[in-house]
């Protein structure tokens, strides 16, 4: 009995650790606070990274002091296919004010310029060819969508579908 008890007090202890560290740690943007150190989850600061554009030109993600929304993707992908007439009304209706990629990991070019003009998708496309990217930011489930708002700071991740309502609601609390 007493085994037991001392088992459930531990496990309300790690939970409660675990909300705070998941929700109330992340918001670390208060000027009150030290400056976020550089990571890949929700508080920390993103760092910089280059990928090729699918036109063959690079882009460097995370200095344009615009939110920024990154969505992991493939074309073999159903959910993927699901959401990117979302992610088109989103690019289309967001352009002015947010920088938008959708990232692929690990297709040949051909194939997602073929998967793009058969749509009439403009959104832009970077290559993340040998997956490295998708593997700092440990995507291990597609698609995943990650939101940093123009300061930096990664301030939402979802790994599923995205809808275009749903990421105006996230960039319009941001």
């Amino acid at each position: 009995m007493r085994k037991r008890m001392l088992l459930i007090v531990l496990g309300i202890i790690m939970a409660i650790a675990g909300y705070w560290y998941t929700y109330l740690d992340a918001d670390t943007n208060k000027p009150s606070q030290p400056k976020a150190k550089s990571g890949i989850r929700v508080g920390q600061m993103l760092a910089p990274f280059v990928l090729d554009r699918l036109d063959g030109s690079q882009v460097t993600v995370g200095q344009s002091g615009k939110i920024t929304v990154l969505n992991f993707w493939a074309t073999w992908c159903p959910p993927c296919q699901e959401e990117m007439p979302e992610l088109e009304k989103f690019f289309n209706n967001n352009q002015q004010k947010v920088d938008f990629y959708a990232i692929n990991l690990k297709e040949p070019t051909v194939k997602i310029s073929d998967f793009m003009n058969k749509n009439n998708y403009t959104m832009p496309v970077l290559l993340d060819a040998d997956g490295a990217v998708g593997k700092k930011f440990q995507v291990t489930a597609i698609p995943t969508t990650i939101v940093i708002n123009k300061h930096g700071m990664i301030k939402y991740r979802k790994s599923g579908t995205m809808t275009m309502n749903e990421l105006e609601g996230i960039i319009n609390s941001l």
